[in-house]
């Protein structure tokens, strides 16, 4: 298996002296809104880097404007519950966190929003870094359902029950001042 030359919803840029690679989140218009093809985009590529021994990390990242501002609502809002059970409708993300498992150390590098399942997608690297203008959240409550990626579970594992339940339950963001001060990321630039 081998990257695609370019793919619809990311950007791959393979640095082969640094031993490193970028995957840039692509969908500037939806805010790198996580749609089904993203997630596929982005699972492929991951497992291709994984599989590839030249490569000792991988980082990805959105757009200074947003890292990705959570599942992308117009696919999902004309599924029911019979078709979102019934077809597995986040059996992508279980895939994406089962990668978490790999041999290959990646970074999420976290500009602008991190909402929702973007946040979710953040919270599976094994190192968090972000700017200034990083705003993190799971706003899930304001459409009447919960984080469905394992947000309730990361969140609470990095930050601490109470904050967790707070920004779970009230939708509030996190600043890149909190996150950094809760042990959220492990770094913060300018």
């Amino acid at each position: 298996q081998q990257l695609q030359d370019s793919y619809e919803n990311i950007l791959v840029d393979v640095h082969t002296e640094d031993k490193t690679a970028l995957i840039t989140l692509n969908r500037p218009k939806a805010l790198n809104a996580l749609s089904d093809a993203l997630l596929k985009d982005i699972l492929h590529a991951t497992q291709v880097l994984d599989q590839d021994p030249s490569i000792r990390c991988f980082v990805v990242t959105g757009s200074a404007k947003a890292f990705a501002a959570g599942a992308d609502i117009s696919e999902m809002h004309t599924r029911g519950f019979e078709q979102a059970y019934g077809t597995d409708m986040f059996a992508e993300w279980q895939q994406l966190s089962s990668s978490r498992l790999t041999h290959t150390p990646w970074i999420a590098a976290v500009s602008g929003f991190c909402l929702g399942g973007g946040c979710e997608v953040a919270m599976m690297s094994d190192i968090m870094v972000c700017s200034e203008t990083a705003k993190f959240g799971q706003p899930e409550i304001n459409l009447g359902v919960i984080p469905g990626a394992g947000g309730t579970q990361r969140l609470t594992r990095a930050i601490g029950k109470s904050k967790a339940m707070y920004m779970n339950l009230t939708g509030e963001f996190m600043n890149a001042q909190e996150a950094y001060a809760s042990g959220f990321v492990a770094k913060g630039f300018e």
